[in-house]
């Protein structure tokens, strides 16, 4: 188990900023080459454990979605949510504090 201070990235992270990253500046993303990217998430990765999804991580979720009802494109913020419970992990940094007050 980890504790609150410890700095990490889930799956999720990753994915996302592979998202934006690579999508064109012109659709509001950063414009990476995969190369770039790719070098990117070493950089990341040698400051940030990558906190792996387990069997925990699933079953925190699946309650999580069915308890408060989560639909559509809402189902990613309760994945962040089930791996830091999974993990133990009590504190987020983020931008959309209001997508994870359920």
């Amino acid at each position: 188990m980890h504790n609150s201070a410890v700095q990490a990235l889930a799956m999720q992270n990753v994915a996302e900023f592979w998202n934006t990253a690579t999508r064109p500046a012109a659709s509001n993303g950063l414009g990476f080459s995969i190369e770039e990217e790719r070098d990117e998430l070493l950089r990341l990765e040698s400051f940030f454990e990558v906190l792996h999804e387990n069997a925990a991580s699933y079953i925190a979720w699946k309650a999580l979605v069915v308890q408060h009802r989560v639909i559509g494109v809402q189902v990613h913020d309760p994945r962040l949510v089930a791996v830091m419970q999974a993990h133990d992990i009590r504190q987020i940094v983020t931008f959309n504090a209001s997508d994870l007050t359920r």
